[in-house]
């Protein structure tokens, strides 16, 4: 198969995909459009199934030489799109809002690419993952075999990056993506009547100040050289006009690198909660939960990357000590099992992700499809 021929074969992938957006552990048919294209490439091992929606492919070589394994994710989010494309979610209120329509199309590729033309020998595992965006399903992969019964020696995984200009690739050793974890806070008083206030214990208020104290576990609490982030992203009542809440919620989200800032973290949001509530006349319930771990580069995996990266992009194009993210990345979860690196393509000028403006750039395709193939027969190569 022709590059040319199959970036075009890609783009269309892609589009189908983005118009057929399922959410984590839902990915049925997106997991069957992955097999039919993997059986369409000449694939005889496909395991279906592998954590509840999750395809691997394997793809095997020449002598038995070295095992590795390429990740993509499949799943969206619950986003409602608003880009008004012609290829635009069909599902109102979910959309591929994070690029992994673009991901399991560059894996596509790859497989595709390496069924046809090889150049590598021994074992290639194309691993396309449910459920990222909630951080469950390379877990859930984990625990159906991947690792242990589906077995390799290194993973690697990539994803877009908007603002990173296309044919742009960019990695850092060690302590790349943070870890996140989610609280959520149950206020519960006594409502009643809005206009006789003095015989309630409003939720909303004592959430209120909740939240007002909670900015202060960052800015009074942690040392500002260690990465922190405690955002409230949401808080809900009665949601009725003239009564006041006999309950109240505030959800929301913490990012951190290091595993002793959580326990801070979470001990300071307990800690305010409580005191706040007591003030107030109030009960309360705090639910922590860690969700994400953080994502820890490989020093050998990502010099390995960097190689390839170089010989694809070339060297003006690469950067080898990108800056560490907040964001977290479920992908975290493989290298704690195998060595591997995770690193970001340049999606150029697009809207930020997890905006419901945003697309994924169909001419980021080919580079992530290079890079991949390039790795394999990098790491896999011909015995001379």
């Amino acid at each position: 198969m022709k590059i040319s021929n199959l970036e075009m074969e890609m783009r269309s992938w892609r589009r189908h995909l983005h118009r057929n957006p399922e959410f984590g552990f839902e990915e049925h048919k997106t997991s069957k459009f992955v097999q039919e294209k993997l059986l369409q490439f000449g694939f005889d091992n496909i395991k279906m199934g592998i954590g509840k929606t999750g395809v691997v492919g394997t793809l095997s070589r020449g002598k038995d030489g070295g095992k590795i394994a390429l990740r993509a994710d499949m799943d969206c989010l619950r986003i409602h799109e608003t880009t008004n494309l012609s290829y635009t979610s069909s599902v109102p209120g979910l959309m591929h809002a994070c690029g992994h329509d673009g991901h399991t199309a560059i894996l596509l590729g790859a497989a595709a690419l390496l069924a046809s033309k090889g150049g590598f020998e021994g074992t290639v595992h194309f691993v396309f993952q449910p459920a990222e965006e909630w951080g469950q399903g390379m877990k859930a992969m984990i625990n159906d075999g991947l690792g242990a019964d589906i077995r390799f020696d290194e993973i690697y995984g990539l994803h877009n990056m908007p603002g990173l200009p296309l044919g742009e690739f960019e990695i850092r050793s060690g302590q790349f993506m943070g870890a996140e974890d989610g609280f959520n806070i149950v206020i519960r008083g006594i409502g009643g009547h809005a206009s006789r206030p003095h015989e309630c214990k409003d939720a909303i208020v004592c959430a209120c100040s909740i939240v007002n104290e909670l900015q202060k576990v960052v800015s009074r609490i942690i040392d500002p050289a260690h990465l922190a982030v405690v955002s409230v992203t949401s808080i809900t009542g009665n949601n009725i006009k003239n009564v006041i809440s006999s309950e109240a919620r505030i959800e929301g989200d913490c990012r951190y690198f290091d595993q002793e800032i959580s326990q801070v973290i979470e001990k300071n949001i307990r800690r305010i909660a409580n005191g706040v509530a007591m003030t107030h006349g109030c009960e309360v319930d705090v639910i922590y939960e860690r969700v994400f771990i953080p994502l820890v580069n490989h020093p050998d995996a990502t010099r390995h990357c960097l190689e390839v990266a170089e010989k694809v992009f070339g060297v003006d194009r690469v950067n080898g000590n990108a800056a560490r993210m907040g964001a977290s990345e479920d992908f975290a979860r493989a290298l704690e099992i195998v060595p591997g690196a995770f690193g970001n393509i340049g999606n150029g000028d697009s809207a930020p992700l997890h905006s419901s403006k945003y697309d994924f750039n169909d001419d980021a395709l080919i580079h992530g499809v290079r890079w991949f193939t390039e790795l394999v027969r990098t790491r896999l190569p011909i015995a001379s």
